[in-house]
């Protein structure tokens, strides 16, 4: 099955940021660093990778806050909500918080999960695939695959 029902858009809280996806996830994952954890208050962060040519922000001027380092986390400058990432050396794709979508329901279940080793111990997801830490590209590519393979039915 491959019908992701795009385009599709979501925002942050106070809906002064928006933003559109208009390509299926690569991949969708739940992350337990304790990264994640602090910037979600919550037990982990939930995203689905997208192509960068499949989204845009439509509305507003996000910016990039959390911990200013090589991967760049961008907000709403007013209700600070964190809206996606954009990982270090890897501009082919958007790392977007999906439960920011206006629907979330297919694109937040996680097919992988990453940083297990720092999940709290009663956290439990419905992944296919688990990583310690954060995987290896070879890794990565397979799970993107296998994603793939899977459609919205993940």
């Amino acid at each position: 099955m491959s019908d992701w029902k795009l385009p599709r858009e979501g925002g942050c809280l106070c809906g002064k940021v928006r933003f559109r996806i208009a390509a299926p996830p690569l991949l969708t994952m739940a992350c337990h660093c304790k990264g994640c954890q602090r910037l979600t208050a919550s037990a982990f962060s939930l995203s689905a990778a997208v192509p960068a040519d499949g989204f845009e922000v439509t509305q507003g001027e996000p910016v990039i806050g959390a911990l200013h380092g090589e991967h760049r986390h961008f907000f709403c400058d007013h209700c600070k909500s964190w809206l996606f990432t954009r990982a270090a050396g890897m501009d082919w794709f958007v790392n977007v918080r999906s439960t920011m979508l206006d629907d979330p329901a297919d694109f937040s279940t996680p097919f992988i999960e990453t940083a297990a080793a720092e999940k709290l111990p009663w956290v439990t997801t419905p992944v296919v695939r688990s990583f310690d830490g954060f995987p290896e590209i070879s890794a990565m590519t397979k799970a993107v695959e296998e994603f793939a393979a899977r459609g919205t039915t993940a």
